[in-house]
């Protein structure tokens, strides 16, 4: 069990928790939610012990091991993925060291022979020849393959050091797991993965996830920060979302009814104060009015931008055929005589582990990147808007953001722009700020402010949801579902692409293409999906 005791956190003058007291218990996972810069990472740095509170404490039971997430992608570049892993468990590594360097020593004494029969002692109670079998078998199921297991870290690209990452908080079975957005850079295939975990592990989880789909899959209880302080509820996301929203409904309620009865109390002193035979009745009812309180309903501090793409024209019924696409990227055939053709009412998620296929075929469609062989034709009644996986590019400049969305713009007029911004939560002295120097979840919604203000009727998506809250990915995920135009889109978003997807691609290693007319969840259960896993030789379309 970990619990806090009046933690308060303050910087500078203002106070990020305020005298938080709670209680995480064994069996639970705890979903931390709260609004863009509400300290719920900084909260799990505090129950962490990375970061020292202003006042109040940490308590762990005693005897029991805390695991967190390490943010730090380059900290183990100089060890092997396998020791990473095994760090997770600082006690048991150092042990499988001091073994190692005993049983090295050429002058092996029986000193050294006590102490190495000590430690195999401890060894083999915390299940250390299990170990590396332990490791490996996480590592395999978030997808690192056996031949990487050796390799060093220094030599892995960001998503499968984040794997490794992950995988050393999962080792060893602790007692208390705090992960912070464990399923960033995760594909879909390692997010399930992890979801099967987390529902498997019996101590206590607290995890903090922009992936509504993830907390509800795993979440038991939901821990809300909002005005520095943390209440607890019962149920996954959506409960907690549908109970919020209950009681401020019920709390608006109970207030117009004490509104009227102010009203009733008010009329009757005005009407009978004067009246000798009434004057008793009407202090009575003075009284009781000012008795009567209205409760405080404090808004949520959470903000919701409002997203809503809006096509200039209507789609034609011919929108794309895609013919032979193939293209090689440093030696590997990522896209193998790809062939397709776009309806006027498909929205196409594009799912699967091989982003970089993704990425490629997005590019090419957007005029970024010319195909090897192969053609791609757009329907003359088609316009088309395109959110790259890396904007970096797009930001390298002096623009401030009025001037940045105004070249993309055809009305040039300043708060026609600034309308469009507004929407994105960007107001006031916000439009004078340099693009440059934006945070990655403000360039995020400032490239839908740019889509938005296109007017395309087709939009290409790549991974959109990255560096975005819960607040923002909510409100993307009601804007593609209205989207009247065709969507091709990337997402790590489970629910966005169940809710929005009316037909599934999947390029498989190798780049051939799978292709159904389904819902998500209908295509992780399909029979393809299990032939899939068998082989990446399958070629279908099913239009």
């Amino acid at each position: 069990m970990i619990s806090t005791s009046n933690v308060t956190l303050r910087v500078g003058k203002k106070a990020l928790f305020e005298d938080v007291n709670i209680k995480f218990t064994e069996g639970n996972c705890y979903g931390l939610i709260g609004a863009n810069g509400a300290g719920k990472s900084t909260f799990l740095k505090i129950l962490s012990g990375q970061l020292e509170p202003t006042n109040g404490e940490v308590i762990i039971t005693p005897g029991e091991r805390l695991s967190f997430l390490q943010q730090d992608h380059f900290k183990y570049d100089e060890y092997p993925v396998l020791d990473t892993v095994m760090m997770g468990n600082a006690r048991l590594y150092e042990i499988m060291k001091e073994k190692e360097a005993i049983y090295a020593k050429e002058d092996f004494t029986d000193e050294d022979g006590m102490k190495a029969s000590e430690l195999e002692g401890e060894f083999a109670a915390m299940n250390g020849w299990e170990a590396e079998s332990d490791a490996a078998t996480l590592l395999n199921g978030l997808g690192i393959p056996v031949e990487m297991h050796y390799e060093m870290m220094k030599n892995l690209n960001g998503p499968e050091k984040v794997k490794v990452l992950l995988a050393q908080a999962l080792f060893g079975n602790p007692d208390i797991l705090l992960l912070d957005e464990p399923t960033n850079h995760l594909d879909l295939d390692a997010i399930a993965w992890l979801e099967e975990f987390l529902i498997n592990f019996d101590n206590t989880v607290i995890v903090v996830s922009h992936d509504r789909y993830f907390l509800n899959k795993v979440c038991t209880q939901i821990a809300d920060i909002d005005y520095g302080k943390i209440k607890l509820y019962a149920g996954n996301y959506d409960f907690w979302y549908e109970s919020s929203q209950l009681l401020i409904r019920q709390m608006k309620e109970a207030n117009k009814k004490k509104e009227e009865k102010i009203k009733e109390l008010q009329e009757f002193i005005s009407r009978f104060s004067a009246n000798a035979s009434k004057s008793k009745q009407a202090t009575s009812r003075k009284r009781a009015l000012e008795k009567i309180q209205l409760d405080d309903i404090q808004p949520s501090s959470r903000k919701y931008p409002y997203i809503d793409f809006r096509p200039n024209r209507e789609i034609g019924n011919e929108v794309l055929t895609v013919e032979g696409l193939s293209k090689t990227i440093d030696g590997e055939k990522v896209l193998d005589n790809i062939s397709f053709t776009l309806n006027h009412d498909d929205k196409v998620a594009f799912v699967g582990s091989n982003e970089l296929a993704k990425t490629t075929l997005f590019q090419i469609l957007a005029g970024e990147l010319e195909p090897d062989e192969g053609t791609y034709k757009w329907g003359i009644t088609t316009t088309q808007a395109y959110f790259p996986l890396d904007s970096g590019s797009e930001f390298d400049n002096d623009y401030s953001i009025v001037d940045w969305l105004t070249q993309y713009s055809e009305e040039k007029d300043a708060t026609y722009v600034r309308g469009f911004l507004g929407r994105m939560l960007f107001s006031g002295d916000d439009g004078v700020k340099k693009v440059r120097v934006l945070s990655g979840g403000e360039k995020v919604r400032c490239l839908l402010s740019k889509m938005m203000i296109s007017g395309a009727n087709v939009l290409i998506l790549d991974e959109p949801t990255n560096h975005l809250d819960m607040e923002s990915i909510t409100a993307l995920n009601n804007g593609m579902t209205k989207f009247p135009g065709v969507l091709l889109f990337s997402s790590r978003d489970h629910q966005i692409v169940q809710t929005t997807a009316n037909r599934i691609m999947e390029i498989v290693p190798g780049g051939k293409l799978i292709d159904k007319i389904t819902t998500y969840d209908e295509y992780l259960e399909s029979d393809e999906m299990a032939r899939k896993r068998q082989t990446y030789t399958v070629q279908e379309e099913d239009n």
